[in-house]
């Protein structure tokens, strides 16, 4: 069965989908189905960069797509993070075009993507579909919000704290591919940095580095000492986008 039809007809897993479609009633996910490919999200790979016009919109499954503003020195600092419960042009389905900032594969997975004018089209048809483009714009500006205030507040220990456990809610596993040098792009300080903070950590016995690998090692520890941003970005994430409740 094709993976639109495999969508409307609820045979895949929802906790290993988008959720943005799992929050769509069958009849509207049926405007998309037709519609949605399945991509493979591989590492690196640029979605579409600041003043393109977006071409597709993408919905994560699986893997880390990151939001990230770009200065003029080509030095990068990270947005927004967006996993399965999060879109990638979603602004589509309100009219909008050009992409705002780059859109970069930090973590290999999976997804599907719908074209531009399909993705508007059923958004103008459907209001459950516009309905939940609005709540997830919304979503996106907490996001950026929060971002802000994080890095202009809290220290790094706890901004690296709760980044790590936003990257293992989207690959759903404690062995994480990271370099202290992304990590460093992404927080917006020196690799150098990333390093006393990553090392801390592990002799706490949080979290085992190895080159280019994090294992987390106590995720409840982890919890504790991220800044409360993370929390709050969960809770929210999980008010726009709420999982269907298993029958009895």
């Amino acid at each position: 069965m094709p993976f639109g039809a495999s969508l409307v007809a609820r045979q895949l897993d929802p906790g290993k989908l988008n959720r943005f479609l799992v929050a769509l009633p069958a009849d509207d996910v049926a405007l998309l189905a037709s519609h949605l490919r399945a991509v493979a999200l591989d590492r690196g790979t640029v979605l579409h960069d600041a003043g393109d016009e977006i071409e597709h919109v993408y919905f994560p499954h699986s893997g880390m797509v990151s939001l990230v503003a770009v200065m003029e020195s080509g030095a990068t600092v990270e947005t927004v993070t967006v996993g399965r419960g999060g879109v990638i042009g979603g602004a589509a389905g309100l009219g909008s075009r050009r992409a705002v900032g780059r859109a970069i594969v930090q973590l290999s997975g999976t997804g599907a993507r719908i074209p531009w004018s399909q993705f508007h089209s059923a958004a103008k048809e459907s209001s459950a579909i516009h309905d939940l483009v609005v709540r997830h714009n919304d979503l996106l500006i907490t996001q950026i919000q929060q971002a802000v205030a994080c890095n202009a507040l809290h220290m790094l220990e706890a901004r690296l704290c709760r980044w790590l456990l936003q990257c293992r809610d989207c690959v759903d596993s404690d062995a994480i591919p990271l370099t202290q040098e992304f990590l460093g792009q992404m927080l917006g300080v020196r690799r150098t940095t990333v390093t006393v903070a990553a090392r801390l950590l592990q002799s706490a016995g949080l979290i085992r580095y190895r080159r280019g690998l994090v294992q987390i090692l106590d995720r409840p520890a982890l919890e504790d000492i991220a800044c409360e941003c993370y929390p709050v970005l969960r809770r929210r994430i999980d008010e726009v986008f709420p999982l269907p409740t298993p029958h009895a």
